[in-house]
């Protein structure tokens, strides 16, 4: 029987799909990504589409919304700890978690008066901790999409946050291993 997995997102994972439906074919990958949602809007569907789907694993994106404020000010504590929760319930489930960086953004094209560097590297680093104290994978999309400015590289997106079909195909290259194994 093939692995059930799920990708569970925003708009950045709402659509990859869209740039690569083979990629999604080839691994069963079930798309959850809603676009413009916040940590707190995905905890309250985490249930209905995570636990109750009972897939082999699913891969957390999550996060930048929060940082964007989409929904007003949040703590990174605040972020880390909704998606500390997605995680504990499904491992509670026995499903697989893979966690993942948040990809660079230094702009939101759609709140010019953030500035959301250090606030992704810190959350990035507070994910990959709790990934590694729980015996996690993590996913680094940030390190090697990252530009000199901790913006997204041009060549993977256009707006500074959505990857473009270079970007998806760079996130495929980093997400497949976890996907194999």
């Amino acid at each position: 029987m093939a692995q059930k997995v799920i990708l569970f997102g925003d708009s950045i994972t709402q659509f990859w799909k869209n740039f690569d439906p083979e990629f999604f074919e080839q691994y069963n990958l079930i798309n959850c990504g809603v676009s413009g949602q916040t940590t707190s809007q995905m905890l309250a569907r985490f249930e209905n589409e995570v636990l109750k789907t009972q897939p082999n694993k699913v891969v957390i994106l999550a996060g930048i919304n929060d940082i964007a404020e989409n929904n007003g000010p949040i703590s990174i504590e605040n972020i880390l700890k909704n998606i500390t929760i997605m995680a504990t319930k499904a491992i509670q489930h026995n499903i697989k978690v893979v966690l993942c960086s948040l990809l660079p953004a230094n702009r939101f094209y759609w709140n010019l008066n953030i500035h959301p560097e250090n606030k992704i590297q810190a959350l990035n680093q507070l994910l990959r901790d709790f990934a590694t104290s729980n015996a996690l994978k993590y996913v680094d999309y940030y390190s090697e999409m990252c530009d000199e400015t901790h913006g997204l590289q041009k060549q993977f997106g256009t707006d500074g946050v959505h990857p473009n079909s270079m970007g998806y195909l760079k996130m495929k290259s980093i997400l497949e291993p976890f996907l194999k194994s």
